[in-house]
């Protein structure tokens, strides 16, 4: 029996109904005893987490740097919110403009190459931000930013409240969702799946696989920013725990774990992740080892990812 490949446009309209029920969720979320805090930390991560699986799920695209362009924006957002006394969105908005650029310049230099030589370049790129903020005063070395104002948001809102500050946070979370879901099911994604399935093949259809690598690599920067700059001013604190190589390999143990190509998968992978590191602080360093052990296990139980173990599940069901 032919399978028959969904266009983008069915595609797409067909996952609606499950955003929509994810967006429910989060928004009772917080009257269901889950803590604002928590929350707003996996929404964080989640977007970070969609953000980098836009480059390697859709895109084939590798990164062992993503760490950077999360605390970068990081930086420049709680700076810009301290020093130059930026109201919140635009504070977030100076951070992600600077992931955005800072994206532009990494990645025309790393997309010259491919698989684990793009890999290394782009880890070599994202030590060398990780020290330049270690040494930069503005960053306050190993101490960080701290005290980053909440402040009012439109000069209206007041984000100190928990609750305000929470559906903030799922806003620009969704936003950014609905950002990526809307560029995976479009042209501009079909030619990217296409790229990163048989890239000589699009070459010799006429498609420029360099540009394309390039905006990819750019959007994902920007929203990985747009995560970091949120990040900082929920917990009102940039560090170099953010731009550190181990936040790249943890963005990527999400991803894996949720379900490498897939809308919904870094979603479930960051919660999952953000839960073990939160209910498994009792275990001291051992939660590294412990993380470590489970994602062993689930890769090899869900080599798709849990997400893409369970649509693969389904899809199974349909057909018998």
């Amino acid at each position: 029996m032919a399978t028959v490949t969904l266009a983008p446009a069915a595609e797409r309209n067909r996952s609606i109904p499950a955003i929509a029920v994810m967006a429910a969720v989060f928004a009772v979320a917080p009257f269901l005893g889950l803590y604002p805090e928590f929350l707003m930390k996996g929404l964080c991560f989640a977007l970070f987490a969609c953000a980098f699986n836009l480059l390697i799920g859709f895109g084939g695209l590798l990164s062992f740097g993503h760490a950077m362009f999360f605390g970068t924006a990081g930086y420049v957002c709680a700076h810009a919110a301290r020093v130059w006394g930026l109201t919140p969105e635009l504070s977030i908005l100076a951070g992600t403009a600077a992931s955005a650029l800072l994206g532009i310049v990494t990645g025309a230099l790393a997309i010259r190459r491919q698989g684990i030589y793009f890999a290394m370049i782009t880890l070599a790129l994202a030590q060398m931000v990780f020290f330049f903020y270690l040494q930069a005063p503005f960053t306050h070395g190993e101490d960080g930013i701290q005290g980053v104002p909440r402040g009012r948001l439109f000069g209206l809102v007041d984000l100190s409240n928990s609750l305000a500050m929470y559906y903030t946070v799922l806003v620009i979370f969704l936003a950014g969702f609905l950002v990526i879901h809307r560029v995976v099911h479009s042209p501009f994604g079909q030619v990217l799946k296409a790229i990163r399935e048989n890239e000589p093949r699009a070459l010799s259809l006429g498609y420029d696989a360099d540009r394309y690598k390039l905006l990819a690599f750019v959007l994902s920067a920007t929203l990985a920013g747009l995560a970091g700059g949120t990040k900082a001013i929920v917990f009102q604190l940039a560090s170099l725990t953010d731009v550190h190589w181990s936040m790249s390999g943890e963005v990527v143990l999400m991803t894996l774990l949720g379900g490498m190509g897939t809308m919904f998968g870094p979603v479930v992978g960051a919660f999952v992740i953000i839960s073990l590191e939160n209910y498994l602080a009792g275990f001291g360093e051992w939660v590294t080892v412990i993380t470590g052990a489970i994602f062993v296990a689930c890769v090899l139980a869900f080599r798709r990812g849990i997400v893409g173990e369970l649509g693969a599940w389904w899809a199974r069901r349909r057909t018998t």
